[in-house]
């Protein structure tokens, strides 16, 4: 997705650095693609906090019930919230740049109006 994603923006600065961009045409490429990244977004959210709320869970029965047969399940979960929070806090932060892009393309379609 890290890939996809970094394409896609590579993709619209050459086409915003091109003057001979159908700028109307990007505009709706570029809606659609927005709608798919946020959609990307939320579901990694939910997946998320259900990593995070396991884990915590986890935490709690081994506190409470002073199982030590669940560490290893507490450490595995750990493990793999962590990616999930760095893959999440990177598609949140480059879904709000593509909002700056959807600006730029505004802009060149006024240009290109007057």
């Amino acid at each position: 997705m890290k890939k996809y994603f970094l394409e896609y923006m590579a993709f619209l600065d050459n086409a915003l650095a091109d003057e001979n961009t159908d700028f109307g045409r990007l505009m709706k490429i570029h809606k659609e693609k927005t709608r798919y990244f946020q959609h990307e977004r939320i579901v990694h959210l939910f997946v998320m906090i259900l990593f995070a709320l396991c884990t915590i869970a986890c935490f709690l029965v081994i506190v409470v019930s002073e199982t030590i047969v669940l560490i290893p399940l507490a450490i595995l979960l750990l493990a793999l919230l962590i990616p999930y929070i760095s893959h999440y806090y990177f598609l949140e932060n480059n879904t709000q740049k593509l909002y700056k892009y959807y600006d730029k393309i505004c802009e060149k379609l006024e240009k290109d109006e007057l």
